[in-house]
């Protein structure tokens, strides 16, 4: 289960110039390593001509984050990655990726004004984006019958609910991301169902 905090609440770019460098920094909502991946992907392959496409990212409660890294790809160490970074740790935002994708505009900005070009385009995308807050999540776990597994998605698309791992075998057993304010709702509809609801899976029921 995790505390309420702000995360962005979309992605959204934006453009500053230092001694004609362009630095574009890009900012993405990502609650998993996997996702990161793919923005930086997709960052790589909208900017094939850039020079460097440095980032860092913060999972998880801020303060308390489950996961963050950083990386310089290929500036000085430490003129990058760490100075997102640390605008990230400041915002009290968390589940967020940032990336500053920088063209080099033929004049080298020493150690200094890369740490302050860096951490200037990482503020300049922070302080526009909007955030929402990332509700309370809870996982439990489903076991019903082969019938009883499209009611269960249809009650969870109509509750923002997300069905993460299914297992069959001779039962079902559904693994669901919910918000905890909704749990008592799953568990009036799982009891009009005859479905059985665990917070923790009995042992041999699903496989982890």
């Amino acid at each position: 289960m995790r505390k309420d905090y702000p995360v962005p609440a979309g992605y959204l770019e934006r453009e500053t110039e230092v001694k004609k460098s362009r630095f574009i920094a890009g900012v993405a909502p990502v609650s998993s390593r996997d996702q990161v991946k793919e923005w930086l992907e997709r960052a790589h392959q909208a900017h094939p001509d850039a020079r460097h496409i440095c980032w860092a990212y913060q999972l998880g409660c801020p303060g308390a984050a489950a996961e963050a890294a950083m990386n310089d790809d290929g500036e000085p160490s430490g003129t990058a990655g760490r100075p997102i970074l640390s605008v990230i740790q400041h915002k009290d935002m968390g589940d967020v990726l940032v990336m500053v994708i920088r063209y080099f505009g033929g004049i080298k900005l020493g150690a200094g004004g890369l740490v302050r070009a860096y951490a200037g385009a990482a503020e300049s995308v922070l302080a526009d984006v909007e955030r929402v807050i990332q509700k309370p999540l809870e996982l439990v776990y489903v076991i019903m019958g082969f019938a009883d597994e499209q009611p269960l998605r249809h009650w969870c698309e109509g509750h923002n609910g997300a069905i993460v791992n299914m297992e069959y075998g001779t039962a079902v057993v559904a693994k669901v991301e919910l918000a905890v304010e909704d749990f008592d709702e799953l568990t009036a509809f799982c009891d009009s169902r005859g479905l059985e609801v665990l917070t923790k899976p009995e042992r041999g029921e699903v496989e982890e």
